[in-house]
């Protein structure tokens, strides 16, 4: 490919395209779940999103040479027939990693709030303990609470202390999902959550779901609710997206539109890494760094009173119930124009930033431990000044 001449179609909702990509060539955009073969005659390049299958169906009789993905998951990629036919590939592993271990925390110390049990008391199994479910691990051990891990993959290359699921289930208060989604191979993940063992899920159990939908058989989850009103549900995926059960939603205490991994500096992130992939992909040199496509943010400081307080710093960077809100809001509509609204939030997702952006100042040395964990750049208050130097 020369790379002057470059023609890139990329998904219209991959921010910092223009940015990245304007110095290739000539860049396009089209909606990602309507993306079709007539879309890409003269492509050289294809950008997607998780919406769009691409495949030999897809790509077939294009001149498309080189396929990246902005997302984590690959499992909407054919990579195999990619392969094949000496197309280049690249997704951006662990670019909204942080995000969806943040939607997981803040969702947490929400419900804690609103249940009013202590965060710190349960026990969090951790379901796929890959780029999220590794980083949410280390977090929750710095803030002290006590982890339990599932991952065959993971434990045949490593050994290490993992259990199985059913181990796992007897254990956690808090049962966090973060698989890929396979239907074969070692460790199937469809439906890895059934009718068979939701009911093994402890008393008063917590069941969050930010990986993948169909990793729980969602009408198996429904009834089992129906039967354990003692269970509590955080679903951020569903299992026919964009179509969401209404009934299933009722159930949640926080039920969202499949934007877990949705910050601004994730999506930002991995447009990033495609670029990089790239410029490898071409033999160019990297010369736009991350830095200089993140925008400030809009909120970069916070003097925090009360010492314990996890949640306010939390809730200011990201309240997980400003989503809830949004999807219960148009789960009353028919089929099809609830799919296009749940497909709208996705498209509209207002601007939210990581922990990381802003700054917690705080009077008691103590606490600084406990904000640093969670992700927030921390430091006690100067005595005598409201605000501390950087």
């Amino acid at each position: 490919m020369t790379v002057s001449r470059l023609t890139i179609v990329a998904d219209e909702n991959i921010p910092a395209l223009e940015s990245l990509f304007r110095g290739f060539g000539t860049l396009r955009t089209c909606a990602g779940r309507s993306m079709s073969t007539a879309d890409l005659q003269d492509a050289d390049v294809l950008l997607v999103r998780s919406v769009t299958q691409v495949d030999q169906a897809l790509l077939a009789g294009t001149p498309v040479r080189f396929v990246g993905t902005a997302t984590i998951g690959t499992d909407h990629i054919d990579q195999a027939w990619l392969q094949q036919q000496g197309i280049g590939f690249s997704s951006a592993p662990g670019c909204n990693a942080d995000s969806v271990v943040e939607y997981v925390l803040s969702s947490l110390l929400q419900l804690a709030a609103a249940q009013s049990f202590d965060l710190f008391d349960k026990v969090v199994g951790i379901v796929g303990v890959g780029n999220v479910g590794g980083r949410l691990q280390q977090r929750l051990q710095a803030l002290g609470i006590r982890v339990c891990l599932c991952d065959p993959p993971r434990q045949n290359a490593e050994g290490g202390d993992f259990m199985v699921l059913d181990e796992v289930l007897a254990q956690a208060d808090i049962l966090a999902l973060h698989t890929p989604l396979t239907r074969s191979g070692a460790w199937p993940t469809h439906h890895l959550l059934n009718r068979d063992n939701l009911p093994k899920l402890k008393q008063g159990a917590i069941l969050l779901n930010a990986g993948r939908g169909p990793v729980i058989d969602n009408q198996a989850l429904l009834d089992v609710s129906r039967q354990r009103p003692d269970l509590m549900l955080i679903m951020d995926v569903w299992e026919h997206e964009p179509a969401v059960d209404p009934q299933l939603a009722a159930r949640c205490d926080i039920a969202t539109p499949h934007i877990a991994g949705y910050s601004l500096d994730g999506k930002i992130r991995g447009t990033w890494m495609l670029y990089q992939a790239l410029c490898r992909h071409l033999g160019q040199a990297v010369e736009i760094e991350l830095e200089q496509v993140l925008p400030p943010s809009t909120v970069c400081a916070l003097t925090l009173a009360d010492a314990n307080d996890l949640l306010t710093p939390a809730r200011l960077v990201y309240d997980p119930y400003r989503d809830d809100r949004a999807l219960r809001s148009v789960l009353h509509l028919a089929d099809t124009e609830q799919r296009l609204a749940f497909d709208r939030l996705r498209r509209e997702y207002p601007e939210r930033r990581e922990y990381s952006t802003l700054e917690v100042q705080v009077q008691a040395d103590g606490a600084v431990d406990r904000l640093r964990a969670l992700g927030f750049r921390c430091h006690p208050q100067a005595k005598g000044r409201e605000v501390a130097d950087d």
